[in-house]
């Protein structure tokens, strides 16, 4: 167990990828034993061209078949869609699955084929800040009357909404980003960072928020953590997962961002706690070969990290 001044330790599984002959009943078999292991949460990427189940979908279909499991995006992309209707998605997920939908957002894409999916009207971060605001107000509020720089509403309502407003989570590891999170959000999940880096979000976001008047919640700091396991073409899957480290921290060495095996992914969560971190998303560095074994091993392995 790993024991933290800051909240409760939990871990959660990211996709882990589906075979192509059946996928919806290997997905729904999936969802069942993720229930059946009380595993805390599943994470779905907001990847439209990989294969893969839609992740506001799947977090649909996932909430409806279990009723412990958390679900959540990691991340969905903000500017390019609808605050309203999204806010109206997110609002029955939540009356539906109370305290399960994990709702996380970023920016823009991190493929770069898929940017031009999400087209914005002006500056991304303008638009980003603006639907974030617009969305809270949907979901908290009975009526919104907004005229902003990208969207009008009057008397705006979205029903049903749930009885406790949706924490909105946010991704992002640049300076800009990171203060942004402290301004505007509820919570921040990273991706690509050395516990060093983390600990370091984790004091850009609280000064931030003091700035602001606000607070996050102690317990609402988490990062991804990619693991390389052996067995599931290790030599590829770390050729992969190194070169896409680097595609997205050009700065850093990408074998300080990566674990390597169960024991790499254990000491990568346990260095992120020390920084202040409480939340862990666990992905595959490639499709599990044996999500079965997956997921058996992540509970022996990482199950005992958690702490209440």
């Amino acid at each position: 167990m790993v024991t933290s001044p800051h909240g409760k330790v939990r871990i959660g599984v990211g996709s882990v990828g589906l075979r192509a002959t059946d996928p919806g009943s290997e997905f729904d078999e999936f969802v069942d034993a993720l229930e059946r292991a009380r595993i805390d949460s599943l994470w779905l990427p907001d990847l439209v061209s990989a294969p893969g189940v839609d992740a506001l979908v799947g977090t649909t279909w996932a909430a409806a078949r279990t009723r412990t499991l958390k679900v959540g995006t990691g991340v969905t992309i903000l500017p390019g869609r609808n605050p309203m209707l999204l806010a109206a998605e997110l609002a029955s997920l939540a009356v539906l699955a109370p305290k399960r939908i994990l709702p996380a957002f970023g920016i823009r894409a991190a493929t770069p084929s898929e940017r031009q999916l999400f087209p914005v009207p002006g500056t991304r971060a303008a638009v980003f800040e603006e639907s974030l605001v617009v969305l809270r107000r949907l979901l908290s509020e009975e009526s919104v009357t907004h005229h902003g720089e990208f969207f009008t509403l009057d008397d705006a309502t979205v029903a049903p909404r749930p009885a406790r407003p949706l924490d909105l989570w946010l991704g992002g590891r640049a300076e800009v980003g990171l203060r942004r999170v402290g301004r505007l959000a509820d919570g921040w999940l990273g991706s690509f960072l050395t516990p060093d880096e983390s600990a370091r979000a984790r004091t850009v976001i609280e000064a931030a928020a003091r700035d602001a008047g606000r607070a996050i919640d102690d317990d609402h700091y988490g990062t991804n953590v990619t693991v390389v396991l052996p067995g599931d073409g290790s030599g590829a899957a770390a050729d992969h997962a190194l070169h896409r480290a680097a595609q997205q921290r050009p700065d850093a060495d990408p074998e300080q961002l990566v674990a390597r095996g169960w024991d790499g992914a254990a000491e990568q969560i346990r260095r992120h706690v020390e920084g202040g971190l409480t939340k862990f998303v666990v992905r595959p560095a490639a499709p599990a070969r044996d999500w079965a074994r997956f997921l058996d091993e992540f509970v022996a392995e990482l199950g005992p990290l958690e702490s209440d």
